[in-house]
């Protein structure tokens, strides 16, 4: 399969170590995937892989280069300690992952290309980008949480269908354990999500899914980032519904908007 062409993390740069002739990404005309885990925002990428875009590094990459080591002074893979560091930035930088990446210095030969970046998440990252950064534009991914579950697990092999029809009660036990599932899941989707074994799926892999879709969603809110979107111009922002169109109708979707 043809791959995007990737930015490497070289070529961007801190400010204080930009070489001459560097493109500041806050004027840069970015084009910005928002969405949470399970939108399909990599199956998006994958199908505009001959779009001509080039990726910046994945977010990960990013917050150890614009925010964990600025504040660490090292290289940090303890993950309390990273999720410290991180919430430190946000509170100096409000806008945070959307902070960090407009403050970088993309290589001078990057200059004219269409640079995308995966991604954005929630209403402060979004809000900060749409205001502090007018030249950027953004595509929004959106899905059902019980499909973003779904589409974490995979497909389940045919051949390892139970024959109950019965929802796995243990499993309804330890999701309705999960802390603040009542606000991501309705009634009626925890009952799918107890039902997904009968399917295949093992149910430890149905729980740590769901766990995924609930702490995303406490730390990031999709509803606020899409409302907030709808706000903008359609040429700042492309809102579209992963469940609706199918990934090539997304991809013409954002071909057409380029």
């Amino acid at each position: 399969m043809l791959r995007m062409n990737a930015v490497p993390l070289s070529d961007l740069h801190p400010p204080e170590a930009a070489p001459s002739g560097a493109l500041p990404l806050a004027l840069a005309p970015l084009i910005v995937l928002v969405g949470v885990t399970g939108v399909g925002k990599s199956t998006t990428l994958a199908a505009l892989r001959d779009a001509g875009l080039h990726l910046l590094p994945d977010r990960r990459d990013l917050t150890d280069t614009a925010i964990i080591t600025p504040l660490a002074g090292r290289r940090v893979t303890d993950r309390e300690e990273r999720f410290a560091l991180t919430a430190r930035y946000r509170a100096l930088h409000p806008g945070g992952m959307a902070h960090a990446l407009g403050s970088l210095h993309a290589s001078e030969h990057l200059a004219r290309t269409a640079l995308v970046f995966d991604g954005l998440r929630g209403l402060d990252e979004v809000q900060h980008a749409s205001s502090a950064f007018p030249a950027w534009r953004f595509v929004n991914l959106d899905a059902p949480d019980l499909v973003r579950v779904r589409r974490l697990l995979g497909r389940a092999d045919a051949f390892d269908r139970v024959s109950s029809s019965h929802a796995d009660h243990d499993l309804a036990a330890q999701l309705r354990a999960l802390n603040g599932i009542e606000g991501v899941f309705t009634p009626a989707d925890l009952e799918a999500l107890t039902a997904l074994p009968n399917e295949g799926f093992a149910p430890q892999d149905v729980l740590a899914k769901a766990r995924v879709v609930v702490s995303e969603r406490q730390q990031y809110d999709p509803s606020a980032a899409l409302t907030h979107l709808r706000t903008l111009p359609r040429e700042r922002a492309l809102l579209l519904d992963t469940v609706r169109l199918t990934p090539e109708q997304v991809a013409a979707e954002v071909r057409a908007w380029l």
